[in-house]
């Protein structure tokens, strides 16, 4: 069973008399990955820096492990991990050695837990090297190995895929994915890459203007957003297009974009198989996240 790890309840925020946050309310269970998104300056730092304490909350709460991160900090953030952009590594010291002086901040993390954690984030082969050495990806990967040291239940990452190629971005997806399913570890992840957090996160947070405009599992957000289009694969989509009419659009010679209500579907089937039209296929033309946020938020647009 899931349980609340984080919980923000109606946080609100200003700087210099202009309000960045107005009632922002979120959770993130064990388990999960809750993509953190919106456009630029919509309030995702500004919000994970509250959770971390690394900014005054203005008013709303957060509390972390049933701890309030006003009232108990060191018992709310003691079992965080966070990464926010880059990691702080020593670039002259192993991968390693970089490990080891994070252990010295803990008195729960002895040698089999750092070659546990190296073994988790897939660096057996470069914990030796000096981290001058080592790829962004690879930087990446040690620096959630220092987050998740003292057995967190809870990762924070704002924007971890900045810089990092296509095999560095696969790689911290599988990790994070890993991390979630077999530490239990709930995730909270800001990005702007919403195709790759579409491909891992099983739910998603949007904020706009200091809003959340929209919290659900990501399968939802883009269902609620499809325009209840199906693509249809036949042998003639010019025939097929004049047999079902102005609700469809043929997008190439065996492929037809239908407009119509699911439970209109069969109908549209036999209409077609009635006709001697050979169906191969049928699938619904589910929008991708990136669409989904568009409609939900108008675009990249601060007011």
């Amino acid at each position: 069973m899931q349980n609340v790890i984080l919980k923000c309840d109606n946080l609100h925020k200003s700087f210099r008399k202009k309000e960045i946050l107005k009632g922002v309310s979120l959770n993130v269970s064990s388990g999960d990955i809750l993509g953190f998104i919106g456009p630029n300056g919509a309030g995702k730092t500004t919000t994970i820096k509250l959770i971390l304490g690394l900014q005054k909350i203005g008013s709303g709460s957060v509390t972390i492990n049933g701890f309030d991160i006003k009232k108990n900090f060191e018992k709310a953030i003691s079992k965080v991990g966070a990464i926010i952009e880059n990691p702080d590594l020593y670039m002259y010291l192993s991968g390693y050695d970089n490990l080891k002086l994070i252990a010295n901040l803990y008195s729960n993390v002895d040698k089999p837990r750092i070659d546990e954690v190296v073994k988790l984030v897939g660096l057996e082969n470069r914990i030796n090297d000096k981290v001058g050495k080592y790829s962004l990806g690879m930087r990446q990967r040690l620096g959630v190995a220092q987050a998740i040291l003292h057995k967190p239940n809870l990762l924070i990452l704002d924007e971890p895929t900045n810089g990092l190629d296509p095999e560095g971005i696969r790689d911290l997806r599988n990790l994070l994915v890993k991390l979630a399913k077999e530490e239990n570890m709930g995730i909270l992840i800001s990005s702007h890459n919403l195709a790759e957090l579409e491909s891992f996160c099983n739910k998603v947070c949007i904020i706009k203007n200091g809003v959340i405009v929209e919290t659900s599992d990501i399968e939802e957000v883009k269902k609620e957003t499809s325009d209840g289009n199906y693509i249809i694969e036949v042998d003639d989509s010019k025939r097929a297009r004049i047999i079902i009419g102005d609700m469809s659009t043929a997008q190439d010679s065996t492929h037809i974009l239908v407009h119509s209500d699911k439970e209109n579907i069969p109908f549209i089937i036999k209409k077609l198989v009635l006709q001697d039209i050979k169906i191969y296929s049928i699938k619904e033309d589910v929008v991708s996240l990136e669409d989904a946020f568009f409609k939900k938020t108008g675009g990249n647009v601060i007011d």
